[in-house]
């Protein structure tokens, strides 16, 4: 079942957000069940909205190559994390690309 995760990491940086994001390289080698990837930062820190083909793929994801990398920027504390059912999903007319 597709899931939309929400993710709070109080505390977490943009630089180390993106050291992550360098040593995982999520975007050239995209994690298997992985759909779409939003994250920004507030005064709390890193929040991320994802849609995953399944909570076990993210699950995997962290297991296998995010945990390390977190481990290694020194990221502390625990991320609050929700799954939901995926209710719908709209992609604007002209909408295109990864990254950006």
């Amino acid at each position: 079942m597709t899931v939309v995760l929400s993710l709070r990491w109080p505390g977490t940086k943009p630089e180390q957000y993106d050291a992550v994001r360098e040593l995982v390289r999520w975007e050239e080698e995209t994690p298997d069940g992985a759909v779409l990837h939003v994250a920004w930062f507030d005064a709390d820190g890193l929040q991320v909205i994802d849609v995953w083909n399944s909570a076990d793929d993210f699950n995997r994801f962290m297991e296998e190559r995010l945990a390390a990398a977190i481990e290694k920027v020194g990221i502390e504390g625990q991320p609050e994390i929700t799954f939901n059912p995926m209710h719908r999903r709209f992609v604007a007319a002209g909408v295109t690309g990864a990254a950006s």
